[in-house]
């Protein structure tokens, strides 16, 4: 990769050389840049840290914020995907040049900025908020643990990215992609549709090339769902491979903390990054026995000689291009010599619809998680739930001006944790998504692996009526706790679509190796062209 640094200070004058974003020449190869390709850039000393984390700065001023007047012809609203940036981001950036310049490099992410979802504590002068205004004015005195594995890597925490709010646990009439702080995130492919949540912001900015990865949370979704919306890769991983600690919670049976970036490549070098045990989540007690390296599963011809499952019932059916690009994928995946047992149903697949084990289970443990993070977190409004629920009533006019918190409600009334009704609800909702869902597929056909399509091309943004989402495949790994990994599949009328490679616990390995080898004999991914609204007579 050829870059060009001007001498002295540099601002919108150091160019990556490639091909601009429409007529914006200023912002060159950070388009599609990789994790990769900016690291060699910055070993073969043709780039510096700085200069890297300063063309990513312009690049958020000039895409992200709302602009008043016209680009290209067009009004331009921003996306507002990056709710908060990072006051010492440059400062940070020096200082790592002055360490590589000594010889001193911590890792493959040494001087690379990465985004951080806003419910991942940073204990520097950034706030965490989980885009509410109740958290918004004291920052967080602590790193979560993932954020001091990536300070240890080398990476610049350049800033902190809008979400659905509370990571869509507030309401079930909310519109994801919105925050009480931030505002309204946009889907880069066309304004006006949704980015899909909880964690919006950071798939959006990684797809807009504001950054060249980010970290998002899920529970059930949060970041699959996301990625496919925006075309990127993310990966959900077990549920114990990354630390929580320092994540403002929903579950702790479902939070996991993964990567989003533009390839499987990128996702498996920041997954690397995170993973580890740490002794103050109890749940990553196995992780130290996992991988340490996931770029070691980087196989161009992974899919060769893999048994793919095809979960068809209950995650089919509900979108016709969905479906044309999903089973495109099939036919290349038989074609670079993956064996597809097609169907390979889940049991339990038709229970989902109708089964409320995991919400009764979310409801119970998001209250007794928040009240204990909560509790923890000094100089905030709030301490408890019942305090959140009462300051946002008192605030109605800025936290609910579209949905209200019957969620919120909904959990403050559930008892304690050892209550019959949350272990009843957290024994049936384990089993349907891993005995009688996940697990018994994969021993009955001996699969590596069930694929099924994320989920829908985005949807319309509406504060009205809230969310309309046609489908989703994250169920059963959400309750089961167990990985996922989506990928570009293709596009519905300029819209992307994904598929998604579900495996038991700690498959992550071979979910990486048969992503990979899909997304490169693919290379579905197509970059955003930030359009107000689909163009349908213009389309990739």
């Amino acid at each position: 990769m050829l870059l060009k640094q001007t001498k002295g200070a540099c601002s919108a004058l150091c160019y990556v050389k490639l091909p601009p974003m429409k007529n914006d020449n200023r912002f060159t190869q950070l388009s599609e840049a990789t994790l990769v390709q900016l690291q060699h850039a910055l070993s073969e000393g043709v780039l510096t840290s700085e200069a890297l984390t300063l063309l990513y700065l312009e690049r958020i001023a000039a895409y992200d914020q709302p602009m008043t007047g016209k680009r290209d012809g067009e009004a331009f609203p921003g996306l507002n995907a990056v709710l908060e940036l990072n006051p010492d981001a440059l400062a940070i950036a020096r200082s790592l040049d002055a360490q590589r310049r000594s010889g001193q490099v911590r890792g493959f992410l040494h001087g690379i900025p990465i985004l951080l979802k806003d419910n991942i504590e940073t204990g520097d002068r950034m706030h965490t908020s989980a885009g509410s205004l109740a958290l918004a004015d004291q920052p967080a005195p602590n790193d979560a643990f993932v954020v001091q594995r990536l300070r240890q890597a080398g990476a610049i925490l350049l800033g902190k990215t809008n979400l659905s709010e509370w990571a869509n646990f507030r309401s079930t009439y909310s519109v994801s992609g919105w925050s009480g702080r931030g505002g309204q995130t946009h889907n880069p492919y066309a304004l006006d549709r949704n980015p899909s949540g909880s964690s919006s912001g950071s798939a959006v900015a990684v797809s807009a090339n504001l950054a060249a990865a980010a970290l998002g949370t899920e529970t059930d979704g949060s970041i699959v769902s996301p990625a496919a919306a925006n075309g990127i890769v993310g990966i959900k991983p077990t549920v114990g491979l990354t630390s929580r600690r320092g994540v403002i919670p929903i579950s702790h049976s479902q939070d996991t903390v993964g990567p989003l970036a533009r390839t499987v490549a990128d996702a498996a070098l920041l997954l690397t990054a995170i993973v580890g045990h740490d002794s103050h989540d109890p749940a990553t007690a196995a992780a130290g026995q996992q991988a340490s390296d996931y770029t070691r599963f980087l196989d161009r011809e992974g899919l060769r000689g893999a048994r793919i499952g095809v979960a068809r019932a209950g995650f089919w059916g509900y979108s016709e291009k969905t479906d044309a690009i999903a089973e495109d994928a099939l036919r290349i995946m038989r074609s670079l010599g993956a064996e597809i047992i097609d169907p390979a149903d889940l049991p339990s697949a038709a229970s989902y619809r109708t089964d409320s084990s995991e919400m009764t289970v979310l409801l119970y443990e998001f209250k007794a998680d928040l009240n204990a993070y909560l509790a923890s977190r000094p100089g905030v409004a709030v301490h408890s739930l019942a305090e959140l629920i009462q300051w946002n009533r008192e605030h109605a006019t800025l936290e609910m001006p579209f949905f209200g918190q019957d969620l919120f409600e909904r959990a403050e009334v559930m008892g304690p944790l050892h209550d019959p009704a949350y272990l009843q609800a957290l024994q049936q909702s384990r089993r349907l998504g891993a005995q009688e869902g996940i697990d018994v597929v994969l021993q009955r056909h001996q699969l590596d692996a069930l694929v099924a399509p994320t989920g829908g091309p985005a949807w319309m943004i509406d504060p009205i009526n809230g969310d309309a989402v046609t489908g989703s495949s994250s169920g059963p790994a959400a309750r089961a706790g167990y990985p996922i990994v989506t990928v570009p599949a293709g596009m519905a009328q300029g819209l992307p679509v994904n598929i998604s490679f579900m495996g038991t616990a700690w498959s992550e390995p071979t979910l990486i190796r048969l992503a990979y080898a899909f997304e490169q004999a693919t290379q579905a991914r197509r970059p955003p062209r930030f359009l107000l609204t689909i163009d349908t007579e213009n389309l990739y």
